[in-house]
């Protein structure tokens, strides 16, 4: 279905969560941090970005950041998964297509997926 960069710092997370996507079709790349997951998506242009917001080297609200300054990147849909600082992140709708609470279920996730890659189709 569709090719979905992670960013998660959280190994154990990042691995449920790949698991969650493939079984539901999509094909997924993980980066362990923000910079890993910049290169991810400049190199292969995913269909969605799924990111934390805490993680080393770049957070999360910086990848967003990083893909909404460039023009190539910039329509990229972004989800953020984040338990304290997901308020941030509805602060910043501009950045965020939406933004969803730790600790999420499987079924809130991939409502959250599909509706985002809804919307992107239909622009």
């Amino acid at each position: 279905m569709a090719l979905i960069v992670i960013a998660e710092d959280e190994f154990l997370i990042a691995d449920v969560l790949s698991i969650m996507l493939e079984e539901a079709g999509h094909e997924v790349e993980a980066a362990p941090h923000g910079l890993a997951a910049l290169t991810l998506v400049k190199e292969r242009r995913p269909e969605l970005v799924i990111t934390d917001f805490m993680m080393p080297l770049m957070t999360g609200l910086e990848l967003a950041q990083a893909i909404r300054e460039d023009d190539e990147l910039s329509q990229i849909p972004i989800i953020l998964v984040s338990g304290a600082q997901a308020s941030i992140g509805r602060a910043h709708p501009e950045m965020f297509d939406a933004v969803l609470d730790k600790p999420y279920n499987e079924v809130r996730l991939l409502e959250a997926v599909d509706r985002v890659l809804d919307t992107k189709l239909a622009r």
